[in-house]
């Protein structure tokens, strides 16, 4: 009988190695209904259940050359559905029925402020490029803490690393991101006495990109 984690790895490695689509076929068929239980837990909602959980794994497809150093796929699916089940609940908390006095009635509203959602939005399309130009590891550890809402300890247990090595590799990350991105969030105009600021201002925004 198969040991199930080498015949996981044996599937992970045909998908990024060898674009295998019948290997992933066989891993979306092993994980789907697993992970939809899983999510049903987090949201009750059956219908979005099926929608993370097909676009956790069809990720892995689109990912597929990133992946080959994923060492603990089971784990990093779990926690992928997890977040997104966790995403999709705050999406709704931005909704609120609100009262407009002109009409009479309450109205499902968004009470984000759109323009900051713009310019925030534009702003991830810039560190989205800036990421592209990180060296192979650092962007794979940066991409599953920002985009997957990873914790330390779970992309080192995926990755088969040190937490140490995911910290330092992250703060190079910040540290290059901060450079790239600084000219975007304040101008290149400001005081050189405001430098401090500058430096505060692009951290923060990173921060709670990533937390």
């Amino acid at each position: 009988m198969r040991d199930p984690k080498t015949h996981i790895t044996q599937l992970l490695e045909n998908i990024s190695q060898k674009d295998d689509q019948k290997s992933f076929e066989e891993l979306f068929k092993l994980f789907y209904e697993r992970l939809l239980n899983f999510c049903i837990h987090y949201i009750n909602n059956r219908e979005a259940a099926e929608e993370i959980v097909s676009d956790v794994l069809f990720k892995i497809w689109v990912k597929r050359k990133e992946l080959s150093h994923v060492l603990n796929m089971e784990t990093y699916l779990f926690i992928m559905v997890k977040n997104q089940s966790i995403n999709y609940t705050k999406q709704f908390s931005n909704y609120r029925f609100v009262y407009l006095e002109e009409s009479g009635s309450h109205e499902l509203l968004n009470i984000n402020d759109p323009q900051k959602e713009l310019e925030r939005k534009e702003l991830i399309f810039k560190m989205d490029q800036a990421i592209e130009t990180l060296p192979q590891q650092c962007k794979i550890i940066f991409s599953l803490i920002k985009e997957e809402g990873l914790k330390y300890k779970e992309v080192a247990t995926i990755l088969d690393i040190s937490p140490r090595t995911v910290e330092t590799q992250l703060v190079r990350a910040m540290q290059k991101l901060d450079k790239i991105l600084s000219p975007y969030i304040v101008s290149k105009k400001a005081p050189q006495k405001n430098k401090t600021k500058i430096v505060t201002v692009v951290k923060s925004f990173l921060f709670t990109l990533l937390f």
